[in-house]
């Protein structure tokens, strides 16, 4: 009986003990920060001299500097095609052109297409990034002005995916009497479409040749993305991703091979044999055929871009928006009775901040350690914002947000805000939709 009693008694001192650990193991710690000086500096700006709604940065500085990196690493007999949807601004892609000396763009939108033509005229080479329905080069078409000198048959490759969609194309081009200059989508691996075989490329180089009022052969385009996520199983990260890559080099060139034996007269002068990406250019040194290497969000790195290959590119890329309310504590419909417990559980949720906007494709970068409120829901209009008071942040305030991405974001808030030298110097429009 003795021993049963002291049992209890260990229990029951035992049990609040093993509790109350338990309970500082999971409670929250305190994540806030306040403004790295980088930001902070931004802040004082835009609250001074910004527009007082949501606005995308992009920082020339740290812009340059990857430039600087891709320049170093993309030389001849390699070429530099800019990825237009990436980097959806006329005034940005002008910026990146002279930087770099390239004037090939490749384009992913229809009307973006039109509008480029139209502003570059004569000094740009267009690939399509993606194959597209016939009707969208009758849109091109019908909406085509030629004022400044470009010239479609010469200028604008049509990426072509399958033998039936190029016939849709010459049966079109046939009957406007016009060239398309084609280029013919490969699958090297990433199985997102694209010719797989040597019967169906047979097909379409034969079209081609016996079409030649109507089809001008181009080159290949195979996406090798793929490469840079290839699981490292029994070896590194670096020779799993260098595995995939020479997988991808040794089917491109089986179809570069086949085609030039068989259709010899087609495989002749200037053609686009393109590749790359963000996050396999820098794998691309002197690989025949390959000699055009498209590179887009890796110039801003987004945060869906930060990755191993990409580790000394720096965060050009950042949203911006206004603190517009800041309450003390947490209340949640329904449950205000909670209110002033929330932040004695989690210091995180000291403070209710409500942004201007909301719902992008973006996390919460600076201030550190702000979060969505789960409970409050997402909205577009005036996101909730929890934060601790480590913070220091009030109304005005501007909040930074790291995209995941840049090519839909950018073109979602008009005008995109310039930094150089930690200060907004300009703003440049997005392209229109």
């Amino acid at each position: 009986m003795k021993h049963r009693t002291l049992r209890t008694r260990y229990v029951i001192i035992a049990l609040p003990l093993a509790l109350t650990v338990i309970m500082a193991l999971l409670k929250p710690s305190d994540r806030g920060a306040p403004y790295a000086p980088y930001f902070a500096a931004l802040n004082n700006d835009l609250k001074n001299n910004g527009p007082g709604r949501p606005i995308i940065i992009v920082d020339l500085d740290r812009l340059d500097r990857n430039l600087a990196i891709l320049r170093s690493t993309i030389k001849p007999p390699l070429s530099y095609r800019i990825v237009v949807k990436s980097l959806p601004s006329l005034r940005l892609v002008r910026y990146i052109m002279d930087k770099t000396g390239t004037g090939k763009l490749m384009v992913f939108h229809q009307p973006d297409c039109n509008f480029l033509a139209e502003e570059f005229g004569g000094g740009v080479d267009i690939l399509l990034g993606k194959p597209m329905p016939v009707n969208a080069v009758r849109e091109f078409y019908r909406r085509f002005t030629g004022k400044k000198g470009f010239n479609p048959a010469a200028q604008l490759q049509w990426l072509v995916d399958t033998p039936e969609r190029l016939k849709q194309y010459r049966d079109y081009a046939a009957g406007k009497n016009i060239t398309l200059k084609i280029n013919i989508e490969i699958d090297v691996g990433l199985h997102r479409g694209g010719v797989t075989n040597n019967t169906d490329l047979d097909r379409m180089l034969a079209m081609i040749e016996s079409s030649r009022a109507a089809l001008v052969f181009s080159g290949f385009m195979g996406y090798d993305v793929y490469a840079a996520s290839a699981p490292a199983l029994f070896t590194s990260k670096e020779k799993a991703v260098q595995s995939a890559f020479n997988g991808m080099l040794a089917r491109y060139r089986a179809f570069y091979d086949h085609g030039r034996k068989k259709y010899p007269a087609l495989f002749r002068g200037t053609l686009t044999f393109n590749s790359g990406g963000s996050q396999t250019y820098r794998l691309f040194k002197d690989q025949v055929p390959i000699n055009d290497i498209s590179v887009g969000s890796g110039l801003v790195k987004p945060s869906d871009f930060d990755t191993q290959m990409l580790t000394d590119h720096e965060k050009a890329l950042f949203v911006a928006t206004p603190v517009i309310k800041k309450l003390e504590g947490t209340t949640i419909p329904f449950l205000e009775h909670l209110t002033g417990l929330w932040p004695l559980w989690d210091p995180n949720k000291k403070n209710t901040f409500f942004i201007y906007g909301g719902g992008w494709r973006a996390s919460y970068y600076s201030p550190y350690g702000l979060e969505d409120n789960s409970l409050y829901g997402k909205s577009t209009n005036q996101s909730i914002v929890n934060g601790s008071a480590r913070t220091a942040i009030g109304v005005d305030d501007y909040i930074f947000l790291w995209p995941a991405q840049s090519e839909g974001i950018m073109r979602e808030f008009g005008d995109i805000a310039i930094v150089r030298g930690g200060k907004v110097i300009d703003r440049w429009p997005a392209f229109p939709e």
